[in-house]
């Protein structure tokens, strides 16, 4: 560990009962119909969830009760969803930009309207503190706005504020609630760390021991956290300190699942750099408080991609893994507790963007794909219950929720 110094300058699958598809809404290749447990106590209602999920050439928007259909749009072949945080939309990314999917209301259907926010090569888009940031991985440039503001933009982009990039890499940014400004740095020949800058752009912190630094998280106290390809990243407190992973040289952790009321943020984890394939055994803990990483191995039979994690109730960490299970991961106790199956065992995707199972969550409800059954899935993740299954005439790959 090293602080630098504050510088300046299956089997429960449609178990449920016999599922019937359902013409699609707008005329699409979409549809589902829904199957709800009798008697569960909880439902995914609760929550106002809609659940966008895109598919070759397009998008469907379901109901997060129901599972069903309630829109469904034209896109390109391959396009990446994220909220956008305002409960309402969902960031499209498109090879013009981040285009914006409104998911509608009881009144209003589904759209995929035409606002894009311009991005050459639309990457990545965090939300944190009120802002939403989008990263254009083409310039390295930055583009910050008020989270709400979208919602009261209905016929033009809300103003926004670009934080011009430097050199062009795959990245991320994200501003904190005290207006610092928190971005990778890189270039075209590969990433080496973070920068930090306060309001007046001045630099406050910066690292270059993070080769390969992708994704960021932030954490209680809002620490953000970066993977690295031999550890991760800490901003706290004005210094950054770097985390060195149990395997080295490469020990590469990539995208963080974290919760704003826990100092311990969970990852994906690939210490060997040769692997063929997307599926990985062994999870990324990293204590933000202690500054500490550890690496946990994934119950036998059990392997996932970067798609199959999540945090939910009680903070704890869910991962959908090719056994078809959601295994439950306590981080304090730095274990496995429990895990109840949901879909059928699958083999990880030849290339990472093919479909292949994923999970979201919202509240107590996870969200789950399987796209070899051309299904989604409810499931209550207090009791391992699945709520509601739906087939749909599409299979889903990518999936963002509006809340």
């Amino acid at each position: 560990m090293r602080t630098l110094s504050l510088r300046h300058a299956g089997v429960l699958a449609l178990a449920v009962g016999a599922v019937v598809g359902l013409t699609a809404c707008s005329g699409g290749a979409g549809g589902g119909s829904a199957v709800p447990v009798p008697g569960s106590s909880a439902t995914a209602g609760e929550t106002g969830t809609r659940v966008a999920l895109s598919y070759a050439g397009g998008i469907i928007v379901l109901d997060g009760e129901t599972l069903e259909v309630v829109g469904d749009v034209d896109s390109e072949e391959f396009t990446r969803l994220n909220p956008a945080g305002d409960g309402r939309h969902v960031m499209v990314t498109t090879s013009a930009g981040f285009q914006v999917l409104d998911a509608g209301t009881a009144e209003d259907a589904p759209v995929l309207t035409d606002l894009v926010f311009p991005a050459e090569k639309a990457g990545h888009v965090v939300v944190h503190g009120g802002k939403t940031v989008l990263y254009a991985d083409g310039t390295s440039d930055t583009t910050v706005f008020d989270t709400d503001a979208l919602l009261a933009s209905a016929d033009e982009l809300p103003p926004t504020e670009t934080i011009p990039g430097v050199e062009a890499h795959h990245g991320v940014s994200i501003v904190l609630e005290d207006g610092s400004f928190v971005t990778t740095v890189g270039n075209a020949d590969g990433r080496t760390g973070i920068v930090v800058k306060d309001p007046s752009g001045a630099t406050i912190a910066e690292s270059a021991d993070c080769p390969g630094v992708h994704g960021e998280g932030t954490a209680q106290d809002e620490v953000v956290v970066f993977g690295c390809e031999n550890g991760a990243l800490i901003f706290d407190d004005g210094e950054i300190t770097k985390l060195d992973a149990p395997d080295q040289p490469y020990g590469r952790t990539g995208n963080l699942f974290v919760s704003e009321t826990s100092p311990l943020v969970i990852g994906d984890y690939k210490d060997d750099r040769d692997a063929e394939g997307y599926l990985l055994n062994r999870v990324a803990l990293i204590d933000t408080a202690a500054k500490t990483q550890t690496v946990v191995d994934m119950p036998d039979g059990a392997e996932y991609t970067f798609r199959d994690l999540a945090r939910g109730p009680g903070d704890l960490g869910y991962i959908l893994a090719s056994d078809g299970a959601i295994h439950v991961f306590d981080p304090e106790a730095g274990a496995f507790t429990d895990a109840f199956p949901v879909i059928d065992p699958w083999e990880g995707p030849v290339e990472w963007q093919d479909p292949h199972p994923a999970i979201k969550v919202s509240g107590d409800i996870a969200y789950v794909t399987e796209p070899a059954k051309n299904a989604v899935h409810a499931v209550d993740l207090t009791s391992g219950r699945v709520l509601t299954s739906a087939e749909l005439e599409v299979t889903p790959n990518e999936i963002a929720l509006t809340r």
